[in-house]
């Protein structure tokens, strides 16, 4: 007899189908492998009670403070620990449940339909302007065209073409002075029809500068502001373009000044859930999320933003993830803007992995490459 432990990340369904297993007993032996940690917040202690119980006759379990039991508070913050076929069973029971509980069932049964993305495009970064924290991403006219055809060389899906630094504190640009440092950038990809080799999006708030990429070819809308202005939204919707609602506390010359969050997963997901909501009331049909890394967070916001981006697959959209080469990194591990890729390849492949679907980079090959090594090492 030989035994072997084997990684809790393997495909458990290709080993269980090698084994011989009956197709439906491979689904629910695989359900059985994967576990769920869910935070439950100020949960009626009523409700924390009777789903404990329910939680432990599956097998499962309900993590809650001392005192609950005999109702010490009126409401409590929970965990709850329980495999896929267990959270199966237990969003069923909890429909007919009071206390708030039929409204947490069927959160639960949200959270059993988010499933990680299959594959996870490159964007890569294009500024038409000299105040970008990163000299290597600044381009103009045929330059930008000849790192365009170098991208697309290297594997881009995307490129994200901007004209103005949201670094923090960087200057302010007007949106003529914006429209000048993008226009002859449009021009040239049009006049080249590179849209027909890649997709293009636009970096940028400004209606009009957005109105003339899409003219141009371009297909997507990246918005820093989270579609804050109405007219962003308008115009993407009259072009049938896919709209990026991006996370920020503050404006880019305040930012980092000292960012405080409640709570920072919750507070984010509810700016999603209205930005969407407000956008979709205005036509727009195609969203992807950004969480806003080092947008008005510190470097422990930013990580465990990585680290829960599964939280934010429960609202059905695509998620984009831009940690390249920022600042954070030095935090955590000091070093120059010039000597980030490392720190960057580690937080874009923990991205890919809770989640991410698209990631953007400066560094095109290397992203390719690691995320190829990834897939192979997920595929055995």
């Amino acid at each position: 007899m030989q035994i072997e432990l084997l990684s809790n990340s393997i495909d458990i369904s290709r080993y269980l189908q090698e084994l011989g297993v009956d197709s439906g007993g491979i689904t629910i032996l695989a359900s059985k492998t994967s576990s769920h940690i869910i935070y439950i917040r100020d949960l009626h202690v009523g409700a924390a009670n009777i789903l404990k119980q329910d939680a432990l006759s599956i097998g499962a379990d309900l993590a809650v403070p001392r005192g609950t039991v005999i109702a010490r508070t009126p409401s409590v913050d929970c965990i709850l620990i329980a495999t896929t076929r267990q959270l199966q069973t237990l969003s069923k029971k909890e429909l007919a449940q009071p206390f708030g509980l039929k409204e947490l069932a069927k959160k639960l049964q949200d959270i059993l339909r988010v499933k990680r993305p299959s594959h996870v495009e490159i964007m890569g970064v294009i500024n038409a302007n000299d105040d970008s924290f990163f000299s290597g991403s600044r381009f103009n006219g045929t330059d930008a065209i000849d790192k365009i055809t170098q991208m697309i060389e290297e594997g881009a899906d995307i490129i994200d073409i901007g004209g103005v630094s949201s670094a923090p504190n960087s200057l302010h640009v007007d949106k003529d002075e914006e429209f000048k440092r993008v226009k002859p950038i449009f021009e040239l990809i049009h006049k080249e029809k590179l849209y027909k080799k890649v997709k293009f999006s636009i970096d940028s708030c400004q209606p009009n500068v957005i109105e003339c990429a899409l003219k141009s070819g371009f297909e997507i809308v990246n918005d820093i502001t989270g579609l804050a202005n109405d007219e962003v939204s308008k115009v993407c919707a009259s072009n049938g373009a896919r709209a990026v609602i991006m996370h920020m506390q503050g404006t880019p010359q305040t930012m980092q000044n000292n960012p405080e969050y409640e709570n920072i997963l919750s507070d984010i997901y509810s700016f999603f859930e209205s930005r969407i909501d407000r956008a979709e009331s205005l036509g727009v049909k195609d969203i992807v999320l950004d969480v806003g890394i080092g947008f008005g967070k510190t470097p422990e916001h930013n990580l465990m933003l990585i680290k829960n981006l599964k939280h934010f697959l429960t609202l059905g959209k695509p998620l984009l993830i831009g940690a390249s080469r920022k600042s954070m990194i030095d935090k955590i591990s000091p070093s120059s803007v010039n000597d980030r890729l490392a720190g960057t390849l580690a937080l874009h492949l923990e991205a890919a992995k809770n989640g991410a679907s698209m990631l953007r980079v400066h560094d095109v090959k290397e992203h390719v490459q690691a995320l190829k090594i990834q897939r192979a090492l997920d595929n055995i």
